[in-house]
């Protein structure tokens, strides 16, 4: 149980994020919900609510937009101000395979969101979970990491820039991620471990095209391959709140089993590169 225990999920008002959010509220755990659209958040606050029984205390809605680092800052000083602790963050929110776009502060849409917004979240909320310790965090990545390639003289795809390869890329640098922040968290008592949630019916995939004779056949498919969203935020629940991963450092789990990564998803050498060149690319100085 969670009971006590303060949990932020980001982009948890739909898909995966909104079942991971129901699941901790379930297991007794309060949720801090940090999503960028504020009336879709209360939306899905509001039915988690009518599904769970859970009451306005147990699920908070705060504003988030992982594509603006002001955002990212004003959000994690709020938190620092209100929050005595945090148990676990859950690095959920994601942006799949989006036309060419740059985020307020000029990064490619994609990297900026699902990578660098998340990295100085998690920078920012660092020492309150060292406070809080044991506390972990959960980095969702996807199986698509597979095809991702670091290219650090084009982080921001502006030589060239393909949807697919720009999202994997996004992918492997949260596993690159994990394994460097595992790494320095050696010892405080904070875990962080990522997992990949396998192909799940969300609209996560509303960039992508699927013509229109075909849909009929792609809905009947994706209702028979694809997981429902509750079972695609099982790993995420597992490694908030299991006991198995207790102490459990920098691993990569899928259906809740620990996974075997290609070596270039943890590669220390390209990870500690990737972090310094995050840290100049969101403002950090260390």
């Amino acid at each position: 149980m969670m009971r006590g225990k303060t949990v932020i999920v980001t982009g948890a008002n739909s898909g995966t994020g909104r079942a991971t959010a129901a699941g901790v509220v379930t297991l007794q755990g309060r949720v801090i919900m940090a999503c960028r659209d504020m009336s879709r958040a209360e939306e899905a606050a509001q039915e988690i609510r009518q599904e769970t029984g859970a009451d306005s205390a147990q699920l908070v809605v705060k504003q988030l937009d992982l594509s603006s680092l002001t955002s990212v800052h004003t959000f994690c000083q709020d938190i620092i101000k209100e929050e005595p602790r945090l148990d676990v963050l859950i690095n959920n929110a994601g942006i799949y395979q989006c036309p060419y776009t740059k985020t307020e502060d000029g990064f490619e849409m994609q990297f900026g969101v699902n990578h660098l917004g998340h990295f100085l979240l998690t920078h920012l909320l660092l020492d309150l979970l060292k406070r809080s310790a044991p506390s972990r965090i959960v980095v969702v990545s996807s199986k698509l990491y597979k095809n991702g390639h670091i290219n650090f003289e084009d982080l921001n795809s502006e030589q060239s820039y393909d949807k697919a390869s720009a999202y994997s890329r996004s992918k492997l640098a949260n596993l690159l991620f994990t394994c460097e922040l595992a790494r320095r968290l050696e010892g405080s008592g904070v875990t962080v471990n990522a997992l990949t949630p396998g192909i799940v019916r969300t609209n996560l995939g509303r960039h992508v095209h699927v013509p229109v004779l075909a849909k009929p056949l792609f809905n009947l498919l994706s209702w028979g391959l694809f997981k429902s969203p509750e079972e695609g935020a099982q790993t995420s629940v597992y490694l908030a709140c299991s006991p198995d991963v207790d102490g459990v450092q920098g691993k990569c789990f899928a259906d809740c089993q620990p996974q075997t990564l290609l070596d270039k998803a943890t590669d220390q050498e390209v990870a500690s590169k990737l972090w310094d060149i995050s840290e100049v690319m969101v403002g950090i100085t260390t």
